[in-house]
């Protein structure tokens, strides 16, 4: 994986921001390590403490922050596993959590505080995991989460792909997925490979916030996924001081769909432990959402939704 920043203090001091910033980042970044690809810092404005991509991944003192409302498994995934790192939450459809590792750590991730030593469907479980899909017709989709599956090497995710080939009544693979956006280069001819062989139909779900996320070598790792024979799509989290602009969000719609990327999903804040200083409240997400729906075509307005631990489904709002 390519090298990351993981010191606030170097990531302070690269983006040339106030050594005010400093006590505070550390602190956090004891409760959740700090992890940035530099290809994905490179995108930031310098001297730019407001830069919306920094504001994803720099650590925080409002993480320390003690919210009613916020807990440390905001949508259920615990109470929702089968066998380790297997959720079971929705019909049809199964969740494997892969590995733990990804190549950004997100400030607002719902998984930040995920057991992932013990819960994740890693060589240790695999076999269990397989075994739950197999045994169950009714399971026709199976999502490849994390962490970040495609922090896995090739040969990896290439077995991985290959036992979920080898179930007939599975028809579907999702793989959701930051690493393509952060790190362009991951793309290998060698998965591409792996996926363009499969029988499968093949989704893949970025998540990209921002459109000054998306630059030119996302896009030409975008063209690559749809030769594969892959469906993009896109979810994004409503993010105060990120992307709660109308502006912005129809601008990342635009850009995503330049892309080849079809916009899915906008969420509502998974209410995690650390997260609360990014919460938009679900009037002003509504009223942000309806502006949209006035101005954009409809393929191009994702759906407002939010995840209630229990649920069947997502909940459109």
């Amino acid at each position: 994986m390519v090298e990351a920043i993981t010191d606030p203090v170097e990531l302070i001091t690269l983006l040339e921001l106030p050594a005010e910033f400093i006590p505070a980042a550390q602190h956090a970044a004891r409760l959740f390590g700090l992890r940035v690809p530099r290809s994905f810092v490179a995108r930031m404005e310098k001297g730019n403490a407001a830069d919306p991509l920094l504001r994803q991944v720099l650590p925080l003192g409002e993480e320390l922050e003690t919210k009613i409302g916020f807990s440390t498994d905001p949508v259920g995934d615990t109470k929702s596993m089968v066998a380790p790192g297997v959720l079971h939450k929705y019909q049809g459809r199964v969740l494997l959590v892969t590995t733990g590792a990804c190549a950004v750590h997100c400030r607002y991730c719902f998984r930040r505080h995920y057991p992932y030593g013990d819960a994740h469907a890693g060589q240790r479980h695999w076999q269990q995991a397989v075994e739950h899909i197999a045994g169950d017709a009714s399971i026709h989709e199976v999502i490849l989460s994390g962490g970040d599956p495609l922090t896995l090497s090739d040969d990896k995710l290439g077995a991985i792909i290959g036992d979920i080939n080898s179930i007939s009544h599975v028809l579907r693979l999702r793989i959701h997925t930051r690493v393509p956006v952060t790190i362009p280069a991951r793309i290998t001819q060698t998965l591409l490979h792996a996926l363009r062989a499969s029988r499968l139909k093949k989704i893949v779900v970025l998540h990209i916030n921002h459109p000054r996320e998306i630059d030119g070598d996302v896009r030409t790792m975008c063209h690559r996924l749809l030769e594969s024979g892959a469906l993009l799509l896109n979810q994004s989290v409503l993010l105060r001081g990120v992307n709660d602009c109308e502006d912005i969000l129809a601008e990342l719609s635009d850009a995503l769909f330049a892309a080849g990327i079809l916009p899915y999903y906008l969420h509502q804040l998974d209410r995690v432990v650390g997260a609360s200083h990014f919460l938009v409240d679900e009037g002003n997400a509504k009223t942000l959402h309806e502006k949209l729906m006035a101005r954009l075509p409809g393929y191009l307005v994702p759906r407002l939704v939010r995840e209630d631990a229990g649920a069947p489904s997502k909940t459109p709002i």
